[in-house]
């Protein structure tokens, strides 16, 4: 064999092997910038609708319930199909249904979107959890911190190109379709770069099971800490417009600080566990979130807001990562508890704060995302099984 001939055989071996490394983490990112995308234009379909604070918080409830109605189907894709296709399965409609709610004319049948929404989402996000675990455990190493900080890339950009593209005007129907177009092809990329899985036998005799024993305190921090994450991202656009009057094109920064902190945080997550343990890392964490939600409520103007919503964003950001490397060490089965309860807190936390603030105001709605957040502290003190 000539040297030519040995480069060219060297170079395409190790093509597969870059986009196999490439796969899980797109995975994350995939979800982030559909998350991002959405949370981006709720403010301009809010407006379009004409949906007051409690009319879109039934409609964000309704994201909710689709995640809770799909806690059997997340554990009988991965059961049944193994978490590769069910990935595959989950992402390819969550990208459909993402440029379907650009449509929606009215409130009943963005309340059917957004129920098949967070149905889609919620699977997803379970199954591309159980790979990540999965090669956590086959590679000896903790990687879960990093894979969910390539989530945080997907937020961040697609916060920022929401806020571009809003300031420019764009319609919600090019925006939303655009993003589910360009996304579709490397969905499949993925898919095929991934190793080949096998259904969990186990798994799918035993759809669903709620977390038991310690894991009930693993589900309990992802649940609260889902509903502060998950509201920041559905809300803080609005409490800019709303308290501090903030245009389109500005309001998505503060989820945009909000993302990019919790990706720095991330980018080291793994390192902070292997120094000072899982229970520390989220306990600290998840006060000084307290203190940045309480700082954007209090904030002046725009610029304190937007900063104080970066610190929560620091806070958080470990939750889900030692979540669900902690429940995944337990098994598929655990993992799907776990991951199910605590993405379910992030759809049903925001409509919770809808209704807090249509009935309190959207500073005492955030302050309750702050509350939430003294309340994963004091779990994560608790949770042995952490680490």
């Amino acid at each position: 064999m000539t040297l030519d001939a040995m480069n060219l055989e060297s170079s395409a071996s190790r093509a597969p092997s870059r986009l196999r490394q490439a796969a899980a983490p797109y995975l994350f990112f995939l979800l982030g910038i559909v998350f991002a995308t959405w949370a981006a234009r709720i403010p301009a379909i809010r407006d379009a609708l004409q949906l007051s604070a409690a009319d879109l918080g039934l409609v964000l409830l309704c994201g909710g319930i689709g995640s809770v109605l799909s806690f059997p189907l997340a554990s009988f894709l991965i059961g049944h199909y193994g978490a590769r296709r069910a990935a595959l399965q989950s992402g390819s409609i969550l990208l459909v249904i993402l440029a379907a709610q650009a449509w929606m004319p009215n409130r009943l049948c963005l309340m059917a979107g957004m129920t098949a929404m967070g149905a889609a989402a919620s699977s997803f996000d379970v199954a591309i959890n159980a790979i990540g675990a999965e090669l956590e455990k086959s590679g000896g190493r903790s990687i879960m911190s990093l894979l969910h900080a390539w989530f945080c890339v997907g937020t961040f950009g697609g916060a920022l190109l929401g806020s571009l593209l809003a300031g420019a005007e764009l319609d919600v129907h090019w925006h939303f379709g655009l993003i589910a177009a360009l996304q579709a092809v490397p969905l499949w990329l993925a898919f095929e770069a991934l190793p080949r899985d096998h259904p969990d036998a186990a798994l799918g005799k035993r759809s669903f099971a709620l977390p038991h024993g310690p894991l009930v305190m693993l589900g309990v921090i992802g649940f609260c800490g889902a509903i502060a994450e998950g509201s920041i991202g559905s809300w803080s656009g609005v409490f800019l417009e709303d308290r501090l009057h903030v245009g389109d094109g500005v309001a998505p920064l503060g989820y945009a600080a909000f993302a990019a902190l919790m990706l720095a945080v991330r980018l080291i997550g793994d390192r902070l566990k292997d120094r000072f343990g899982a229970r520390a890392v989220v306990a600290t964490g998840a006060l000084v979130a307290s203190i940045g939600t309480y700082g954007a409520v209090a904030a002046p103007n725009v610029a304190f807001a937007i900063a104080g919503f970066a610190l929560a964003g620091a806070g958080v950001a470990t939750v889900f990562p030692f979540v669900f490397s902690s429940a995944g060490r337990h098994g598929a089965t655990a993992l799907a508890g776990v991951a199910t309860m605590g993405y379910s807190g992030s759809l049903i936390g925001p409509p919770v704060i809808g209704f807090a603030a249509h009935h309190f105001g959207m500073a005492a709605g955030m302050a309750l995302v702050g509350t939430l957040n003294l309340a994963v502290a004091a779990a994560a003190l608790k949770a042995r099984a952490l680490d």
